[in-house]
């Protein structure tokens, strides 16, 4: 139950529940249920579309101070998460999560799109800014709290050598991709040489707390604690590091996505008002 508890957080919980929902609806005989044109069919549209029409607010509430008596900054951006999960939800049991005509088919698409777009933009987002309240941290005060790591160095005074090898570790983490297919995997694969480092300094702690406590009987009684303090101050050291990586990559994806976000939320507007007029129309 603990583990369950540390590991199941919120966000994971609704995304579980979620992939379930999705999975029996796929799974479900919707049609002998729901009709798009009708009843409840009809109204889940209605209401999954209204979503998706609301999410546009958290931008606005965050850039206009006049609508604050709407909420507060942080309120729009958890609902505006929400709104684009829900809506295409309830548009795909609408659907039948079948296509149809030509212009339900694309704003089905458009939607979906948007949607994982903004999957993939709050994810860029945890790695740029530091809290919901949108202040975004800058280079210098991610570089600045690895500079200060990098001073503590009284609890592994008695293992000079494992400084070097830190730095050492530090600097493959800091190294730059220098081919094309490099670069374009680095953001992925910055998590997975920071366990590789960490993995190679466990076996350098180990071996240098053996090897020093083997030269000095007070070492030799405390080696078991110098091992986890050593190893403690190298996982921050990484971790530091790797953040300053993830800043400066995650930094320019983040820029980049909003370029191509916001395009694909004004073409779902305009799929979406063609489907309901042709609707409601023909």
């Amino acid at each position: 139950m603990e583990f369950i508890a540390r590991h199941l957080t919120p966000v994971r919980l609704i995304a579980l529940v979620c992939v379930l929902v999705l999975l029996a609806g796929y799974e479900a005989p919707l049609p002998e249920f729901i009709t798009p044109e009708r009843g409840l069919g009809y109204w889940l549209g209605i209401i999954g579309g209204s979503m998706m029409l609301l999410v546009v607010v958290y931008p606005l509430r965050k850039r206009v101070q006049a609508l604050g008596f709407l909420g507060s900054v942080p309120f729009w951006f958890r609902l505006h998460m929400l709104l684009g999960i829900f809506g295409p939800i309830l548009v795909l049991f609408h659907s039948n999560f079948s296509l149809g005509a030509t212009n339900s088919n694309v704003a089905m698409y458009c939607m979906l799109l948007v949607s994982g777009s903004g999957i993939v933009g709050r994810y860029f987002y945890s790695r740029v800014y530091d809290n919901l309240l949108g202040r975004q941290a800058t280079v210098e005060e991610v570089q600045g709290v690895a500079d200060q790591l990098r001073k503590q160095q009284g609890t592994v005074s008695v293992l000079p050598d494992l400084l070097t090898a830190i730095e050492r570790e530090e600097q493959w983490l800091l190294r730059p991709a220098h081919s094309v297919i490099g670069r374009l995997f680095h953001p992925f694969t910055v998590g997975l040489r920071a366990a590789l480092a960490r993995a190679h300094l466990r076996r350098f702690i180990a071996s240098a707390v053996a090897r020093a406590a083997r030269e000095s009987r007070p070492i030799a009684w405390q080696a078991q604690r110098l091992n986890q303090a050593a190893y403690g101050y190298a996982c921050k050291r990484l971790d530091a590091q790797r953040r300053v990586v993830e800043y400066r990559i995650y930094a320019g994806l983040f820029s980049y996505w909003h370029v191509l976000h916001v395009p694909l939320y004004i073409m779902l507007l305009i799929a979406g008002t063609v489907h309901i007029v042709s609707v409601h129309v023909y």
